[in-house]
């Protein structure tokens, strides 16, 4: 069978470490996968599954079968991480180390110069993540999560981006939640009732370069002064710094999300899948917080969008720190709920306000983090723009499957 091949990764190193031999996983995929185009160029399969029967469980001579509830916490997390990977690798095309956007990467590298580098892995990571866990599923006879049919969406028409592509996912006027700025570093938590504000309003705004007339790719680097700056610099910048943003809105879910499906797994192995590709997602999120910081700090903070008015202004400096929507006790830690380089999680109330504060991933509650408020956020972001009532249907499906599983053997 012919592998399929991507810039970045090779299906088949995924693969070959589990413990079905590379003849036996070969026919199981031939059986049940096919390859569309948008997977010939990420290097996932979708399996061959009409949407009315895609949590069957398949034929299998597997002797360790998995429970119902485990398929569907795996299924979903795959499906999670299909949709991942389609938003990452519209991000590499114009921006990672083999981007094609000189002056998206430009803008990028103003709030890191290794940001190609970061974006390139990060996509790599979340296409070995989905190739995982429906291998995985195959290995134990179960259906793969497939979204194969929902590739629909169109491409940015800028340079660099591959517009023979069907999306998944819109990156072209989102709605990005910022509420994590404060949530990670307050000492409330969302578990037990508290909620945050804004960092910044970032609505219909574009993450990516939509066209070349709106961003032409030979946009000089923004060069400090931002006073300085042409339309179109500021443009692409504002562009770049909401990427920055998205970036750690859409890793932060990742962090919740993984050990709220770890907590109804049943089996240990699935246990250990949920727990260790969890723990790269809070990876993703410490880096992706660090550099959206870096778009609302001098020398590049403020950035105004010429199209859309949307300011990056200086958080660091208090007079552009707005803290009235934030609790008392919020208001009390002044200026460090907003300073730009405390990046890792600040110590909050846990379980019960009566116990001390402890540093911790938030939230861990289904209710609050779970695949339901999972999809229900991405869509509030506009990430699924677009898309037609089957795909929501379908994934809000695999959605509460996920949430309903239980642990079994356990009250």
């Amino acid at each position: 069978m012919k592998e399929d091949k991507h810039p970045i990764i090779d299906i088949a190193s995924y693969t070959k470490h589990t413990e079905l031999t590379k003849e036996d996983l070969s026919t199981k995929w031939e059986r049940v996968v096919r390859r569309r185009q948008f997977l010939h160029a990420l290097g996932v399969a979708g399996a061959v599954l009409p949407a009315s029967t895609v949590f069957a469980r398949t034929a299998s001579n597997s002797s360790s079968r998995l429970t119902p509830g485990d398929a569907a916490l795996l299924r979903f997390a795959a499906a999670a991480e299909l949709i991942e990977a389609d938003l990452w690798l519209q991000y590499n095309e114009l921006g990672g180390v083999t981007g094609g956007n000189p002056g998206y990467i430009a803008a990028l590298q103003n709030l890191d110069s290794d940001m190609p580098q970061y974006i390139a892995d990060n996509t790599d990571d979340e296409i070995s993540h989905a190739a995982f866990l429906n291998a995985y599923l195959i290995s134990k006879g179960e259906a793969p999560a497939d979204l194969d049919a929902f590739r629909n969406l169109a491409s940015s028409k800028a340079t660099g981006s591959d517009q023979t592509l069907g999306r998944l996912t819109n990156l072209q006027a989102l709605n990005v939640d910022t509420s994590f700025w404060f949530r990670y570093r307050s000492t409330q938590n969302p578990d037990l009732g508290a909620k945050f504000p804004q960092l910044l309003k970032i609505k219909n705004q574009s993450a990516i370069p939509v066209s070349d007339s709106d961003t032409p790719p030979d946009t000089p680097q923004l060069v400090p002064p931002v006073s300085g700056a042409t339309r179109n610099q500021l443009r692409m910048q504002s562009i770049a710094n909401t990427a920055g943003f998205h970036f750690a809105y859409i890793e932060q879910g990742g962090s919740s999300l993984y050990p709220i499906l770890a907590l109804k797994a049943t089996s240990l192995e699935v246990l250990r899948i949920l727990l260790s590709i969890g723990g790269v997602e809070v990876d993703h999120f410490s880096l992706w917080h660090d550099k959206a910081g870096n778009a609302v700090n001098q020398p590049f903070a403020g950035v105004v969008d010429p199209v859309t008015k949307l300011a990056f202004p200086d958080f660091n400096n208090p007079t552009n720190q707005h803290n009235s929507q934030l609790s008392a006790a919020d208001r009390a830690a002044g200026s460090e709920l907003f300073q730009t380089n405390l990046i890792l999680p600040e110590p909050c109330e846990f379980l019960t306000a009566d116990l001390p504060r402890v540093s911790i991933i938030r939230p861990t509650l289904t209710a609050n983090g779970g695949a339901v408020a999972t999809i229900e956020s991405f869509t509030a972001d506009n990430l699924f723009l677009g898309q037609d009532q089957g795909f929501f249907t379908t994934v809000m499906e695999l959605a509460r499957a996920a949430d309903a599983a239980k642990r079994e053997g356990v009250d």
